[in-house]
């Protein structure tokens, strides 16, 4: 009687618990905006619409083959050679101090990139709460670490129809003293090699899972008794400390960095929000704007990577393993542009690794070489603010507007970060990091972007800032003696090659030295 008593209150409580739980996760979505749901035609569409735009010109085609073809012919790539002064104020008076850039220019420029460009982020961005999921000891390369997975919940009770999830993975070496030095990098956040069951726990487990099999299954029986020495779950090979270091050449970026006393973080651009203009109703972008389309001047996909980027520092501030004051942002690609956008807009960042990362990040937006404004007021329209598709207009309620209308470029984005350390980097045509990319127009941003280095007391590449004239070196020229570094390698599209010349880069200025526990 009293087990039958037992086994009601068991099924009152699952029951209880059920209809519990089905209220607090069922949504009553007639209280809210109702979700839009666009093509990513439509949602470029609307945005036209806002605008007045009636008709954008076409993107280059990378084909060569193709009537629309990109540019690589310098005689033709600047229509408009002379960039914005990084260091004249709107109205018209030359900034010469410090603190002229630091309370009046700067500032100027900032409201421009985020009107034009890349968009505002709203007032009103919810709280992320961070929840360490798993902590565990590892070994990479040899070297211990402790791995952490987390999770950032952004808090979505204003707006419940849509969920943000930031994901990120922490890795940092147990065997140097700390508080160490993150590098934060977007990509796919994975614990590096888990840790495994020892042997006896292994056979606990093996035990259990044969039970529930054939539970589940009583003819598995029979084959178990056939084979008595089976065991359906195995580890994975243990670390051989006994095997020989790897070469130089197969070390991989965060086994660089760990080697090196860095820890570094891979946090999900995806779990921010959507690479495509689709996505825009959805992500940190759809949450804020409860899922309506955004207006012009609000953020795009960039701007939400960096924003996530950010809390994922805010995060590292309550990290005890972490010198929050070392954290640097590293990019390639898009995440590049990521990267460059993350580092200019939030001065916590100390330091910055921008690879290959093209039009909307360290190359000129004026520049017709390669990719266009037009690429990126089309397929690429979703990384920037509504209102930067205005420079593809061919017709529109305020004319036809260019490249070389935009208020400013990508070297003054390189000044936002001065005096604080950034290394520019590029691979070569040869080997898959494209001409599209337009690596002379970064270096010519580079070049433009040291005098705001200089006038803050860093130091630049070390050659004049004469952007129309000076040539750009040799791949493997190291030019890393100052705050703002470039380097093109001989590799393709990637930054992994510069990460040697990275570290010991970066751990000058951080005045960074790996200390031993």
């Amino acid at each position: 009687m009293k087990l039958k008593q037992a086994g009601l209150l068991f099924i009152v409580f699952v029951v209880f618990n059920s209809i519990t739980f089905a209220q607090v996760s069922v949504i009553d979505s007639s209280k809210y905006p109702k979700l839009t749901v666009f093509t990513v035609q439509q949602d470029q569409a609307n945005m036209m619409q806002q605008l007045g735009i009636k008709k954008l010109r076409p993107g280059k085609s990378g084909n060569d083959k193709d009537p629309n073809h990109a540019n690589y012919d310098e005689a033709l790539a600047n229509p408009c050679p002379l960039l914005p002064d990084a260091l004249t104020l709107n109205n018209g008076k030359k900034v010469t101090t410090a603190d002229g850039w630091w309370k009046q220019r700067r500032p100027e420029l900032i409201e421009e990139f985020e009107r034009e460009v890349y968009g505002r982020i709203p007032n009103n961005v919810p709280k992320v709460t961070w929840t360490v999921k798993i902590t565990d000891r590892e070994v990479v390369n040899r070297i211990p670490v402790i791995a952490k997975e987390i999770i950032g919940h952004v808090d979505n009770s204003a707006y419940p129809l849509i969920n943000v999830d930031i994901k990120m993975v922490l890795v940092v070496p147990a065997n140097v003293k700390g508080p160490v030095p993150v590098l934060i990098m977007f990509g796919r956040p994975v614990l590096p090699a888990p840790a495994q069951p020892s042997p006896e726990d292994l056979e606990k487990i093996n035990k259990s899972f044969k039970e529930m099999m054939i539970r589940n299954d009583p003819a598995i029986k029979e084959i178990f008794e056939r084979y008595p020495a089976y065991q359906p779950i195995t580890r994975l090979p243990a670390p051989n400390f006994f095997a020989p270091p790897k070469s130089d050449e197969e070390l991989t970026p965060q086994e660089r960095l760990l080697a090196a006393g860095w820890g570094c973080l891979t946090i999900d651009p995806a779990s921010i929000q959507p690479d495509n203009g689709a996505g825009l109703t959805r992500g940190i972008i759809g949450l804020t704007n409860m899922g309506q389309p955004r207006k012009p001047d609000q953020w795009g996909v960039l701007r939400a990577w960096g924003w996530g980027a950010s809390r994922a520092l805010d995060y590292l501030e309550t990290e005890p393993l972490v010198n929050a004051k070392q954290v640097g942002i590293e990019g390639v690609s898009r995440y590049g542009k990521a990267a460059l956008v993350t580092m200019a807009f939030d001065q916590r960042f100390a330091v910055g690794l921008i690879g290959s990362s093209g039009k909307g990040g360290v190359t000129l937006h004026r520049r017709v070489f390669g990719e266009t404004v037009e690429n990126l007021t089309g397929g690429g329209y979703h990384w920037m603010a509504g209102n930067y598709l205005k420079y593809g207009a061919e017709e529109s309620s305020f004319g036809r507007k260019t490249g070389c209308d935009l208020p400013v470029d990508s070297h003054e984005m390189l000044a936002l970060c001065a005096p604080r350390a950034v290394f520019v980097s590029y691979g070569i045509p040869e080997k898959g990091d494209a001409n599209w990319l337009d690596q002379k127009g970064s270096y010519q941003a580079t070049i433009a972007a040291g005098t705001v280095f200089k006038l803050l007391g860093a130091k630049d590449l070390g050659v004049s800032n004469d952007y129309r004239n000076e040539k750009m070196p040799p791949m493997l020229t190291d030019m890393a003696d100052g705050q703002l570094a470039w380097r093109q390698h001989d590799g393709g599209h990637t930054d992994a090659p510069n990460f040697k010349f990275f570290i010991p880069w970066a751990s000058k200025w951080l005045n960074y030295e790996k200390k031993l526990p």
